[in-house]
């Protein structure tokens, strides 16, 4: 059985809050010009933070954020594996998203 899109973004920030040089990270969509939290894990640092745009097909759909020491080229590469899963989630209707 295969992860879902909800799933494997959950994963993502997961994997990168666990990491030693991350506190926390959060993913963002975009939805009418503003910026809505999506799957979030670990504890917030917002004086640490970094965030990239998430791209499909040249159009922004949401911004991947670490609260951390990542590099944003590294941000960058995570940024363009989620797109794609991004994509399905773009558009939550204005509901909350259930981590």
């Amino acid at each position: 059985m295969s992860a879902d899109a909800d799933d494997l973004l959950r994963r993502t920030v997961s994997e990168l809050s666990a990491r030693k040089d991350c506190a926390w990270a959060g993913i963002y969509f975009v939805e009418d010009d503003s910026l809505v939290l999506g799957p979030e894990a670990g504890r917030p640092d917002p004086e640490r933070r970094t965030s990239v745009s998430v791209l499909w097909r040249d159009t922004r759909i949401a911004e991947i954020a670490v609260d951390g020491n990542i590099e944003p080229a590294e941000l960058e590469a995570v940024a363009e594996r989620i797109a794609d899963l991004c994509l399905v989630g773009w558009d939550t209707g204005g509901e909350l998203w259930q981590s």
